[in-house]
């Protein structure tokens, strides 16, 4: 699938052509995708509780994500997704590329185990009540 989260696609065919939207959700098995503000459905929700009030819910319904194609931030456009292999720190990346030639993936920086943010100071370590008591009453005597 090359439609990824966040992505701003356009709709190619359906009731909804022409429209265009940020991906909100994806599902890579089915082969669908959830874009804002396209195929708004209704739904019907009963009052489950004394003091709720039924009411009719509009919300976004999958499509297909052979029905839509990205839109480049660059051109403007949209395009078919071409894959390529790009050099990033070092290392080749399989990036989804655009026909102008402007990488489409965001950068994207895994957090190792060794840079993790800086943790805060250690919690206190637990004691009994009685041993705390026990402990302040001999500062005191000294």
């Amino acid at each position: 699938m090359n439609v990824k989260l966040n992505d701003t696609v356009v709709v190619i065919t359906g009731k909804d052509k022409g429209k265009t939207g940020k991906v909100v959700s994806t599902s890579p098995k089915a082969g669908r995708v959830t874009v804002q503000g396209v195929n708004i459905q209704k739904k019907h929700m009963k009052a489950r509780k004394a003091n709720a009030v039924s009411q009719i819910i509009e919300r976004e319904g999958a499509i297909d994500a052979s029905n839509v194609m990205v839109i480049c931030d660059k051109c403007g456009k949209a395009t078919r997704v071409k894959h390529a292999f790009v050099e990033q720190d070092g290392k080749m990346k399989k990036v989804r590329v655009c026909k102008c030639g402007n990488v489409l993936d965001k950068v994207y920086k895994k957090q190792t185990k060794g840079a993790a943010p800086k943790a805060e100071e250690a919690p206190k370590k637990r004691t009994r009540k009685r041993t705390a008591k026990a402990e302040a009453a001999e500062e005191k005597k000294d």
